[in-house]
């Protein structure tokens, strides 16, 4: 059973970082991209859904483990043309067929996730031939003074906002479950922590 922490003050304190504005632009750079049938791996509060075209997609399934957030999500505001459904699951073991969407977004949820190779490996399998993975991540730094912190900092930091990981690869964890990274661009976010700030978005296919 979640703690009271868990529940009650952890998606209030989620919802605020969620929605700083410099990740809400890194959202409208790869959300709109998504096309066909998309899945959304940790939808959250559901902050991307106001970002889909509706000429491009057909459905949307956002998938998330959190009943907090999954409430949050059911309320979160999108173009009435969408279908969206929020479901109860995990990245790493998704309750669909193989080969059955044609984008997979992934926003700012590699960070928590149990096993970022199984939750690549599972989107990998849910996703069509020729499909898409969309993500923008925050993750290690290349910058072997920020990464030293990170580090440091990673165990009491994952504690505090829910398993949150400030210390994991994202390029190169894509590539070591078999996608091949396209149009990926980086930067360190402005007016934020540097060992929370270093974010990469693009586009990868199996």
């Amino acid at each position: 059973m979640a703690s009271l922490y868990e529940r009650v003050v952890l998606p209030k304190i989620l919802t605020w970082a969620c929605s700083q504005n410099p990740i809400l632009r890194q959202r409208q750079k790869v959300v709109p991209a998504a096309e066909g049938r998309v899945l959304e791996l940790g939808v959250g509060m559901g902050y991307n859904l106001r970002h889909y075209d509706p000429e491009k997609v057909t459905s949307i399934t956002g998938i998330d483990p959190s009943p907090e957030l999954r409430a949050i999500a059911s309320r979160a505001e999108r173009d009435p043309r969408l279908e969206v459904r929020v479901e109860d699951a995990t990245a790493e073991a998704l309750p669909f067929d193989d080969a059955s969407f044609d984008s997979v977004v992934c926003t700012y949820t590699l960070c928590s996730v149990c096993t970022p190779m199984a939750a690549l490996s599972e989107a990998r399998r849910v996703l069509k031939p020729g499909g898409r993975f969309l993500f923008c991540e925050h993750g290690l730094s290349p910058d072997p003074g920020v990464a030293k912190w990170q580090r440091r900092i990673d165990p009491v930091w994952s504690k505090l906002l829910g398993g949150c990981h400030i210390n994991r690869p994202v390029r190169g964890a894509l590539e070591a479950a078999g996608f091949r990274t396209e149009q990926v661009e980086t930067m360190y976010l402005p007016k934020m922590p540097r060992i929370a700030a270093w974010n990469e978005w693009g586009a990868a296919r199996p």
